[in-house]
């Protein structure tokens, strides 16, 4: 394990704090993206916001229980969308669940089919690969001072969370495809016609704003990663003009099908992790 990380809270509701406290640490944390704000699944939830070394994250955490396995929520943009996808204090949200004791993270996102033809609005996109375009204008380390760290990161995607996606998706019988590139841009703007073209091109499949920082600083943090891509416009050709309005549309006929995927993928996450996400900083400390 890279560093510890001490929680420190305040729950909303303080007589809640022997249940609460009797959950951790919490196994699986979910950050819920464009237009998935409300974490229904959650038995019994309990509020409560967490302050870390970073600053304050997008929102409060939600604790539970889903289907016998704890979860803990937070709402990437907060549950107003309030803040754009360059804005997000991703170092404050990741440290939030790895103080929580989170070793699993499961991130649904919107985003934008660069591959038209072959992924639909709608469908799932189980990433396996990411190439940033933030150029750098995101805090994309917890080594940023001190000791020098060089996070393994060849597979940026945990394998054990992307074979247990894919499966549960199968099982409900929604159009998965097994693999992807997420190519990550800083926003706040779409995509120009002339961008969309050369993604297309370089043959990724789809393009979002908040798949990094959050995957790298997971890795680092010693936390299993997945990405659950689901396109919600055509970003290439200039056949359409992409806009936010209408990536809450489509979000919205499809939110309960990423509700239902994740809902049902939780309990099938293995206990105990066959991968080496949670060892990769193991020899990444000089």
């Amino acid at each position: 394990m890279a560093f510890e990380a001490k929680l420190a809270y305040t729950l909303l509701d303080p007589k809640m704090k022997e249940k609460f406290e009797a959950l951790l640490p919490v196994e699986i944390g979910m950050f819920g993206g464009s237009g998935n704000y409300d974490p229904t699944m959650i038995e019994n939830p309990m509020e409560l916001k967490v302050f870390t070394p970073y600053g304050a994250a997008s929102d409060n955490f939600i604790v539970g229980m889903v289907k016998g396995r704890t979860l803990a929520f937070l709402s990437r943009h907060s549950k107003n969308h309030r803040i754009p996808p360059h804005m997000i204090n991703y170092r404050a949200n990741v440290w939030g669940m790895k103080s929580l004791g989170v070793k699993r993270i499961i991130s649904p996102c919107a985003c934008g089919s660069l591959q038209p033809e072959r992924i639909d609005l709608g469908e799932f996109v189980i990433v396996d690969q990411i190439f940033d375009r933030t150029f750098g204008q995101r805090k994309e380390t917890f080594f940023d001072g001190g000791p020098v760290a060089h996070v393994p990161f060849g597979s940026p995607y945990c394998p054990e969370l992307r074979k247990t996606t894919i499966e549960t998706a199968k099982q409900l019988n929604y159009k998965v495809h097994e693999k992807g590139t997420y190519v990550c841009i800083n926003g706040p703007r779409f995509s120009t016609y002339a961008e969309s073209i050369f993604f297309h091109n370089q043959g990724w499949d789809v393009v979002g704003m908040t798949a990094y920082p959050e995957s790298v600083l997971a890795r680092e943090s010693g936390m299993c990663y997945v990405n659950i891509a689901m396109p919600t416009d055509k970003d290439v050709y200039g056949t359409e003009h992409v806009t936010h309005e209408l990536v809450l549309k489509t979000m919205a006929n499809n939110i309960e099908r990423v509700r239902k995927l994740t809902f049902e993928m939780i309990p099938r996450i293995p206990k105990k992790a066959s991968c080496t996400c949670q060892t990769a900083m193991a020899h990444g400390l000089f």
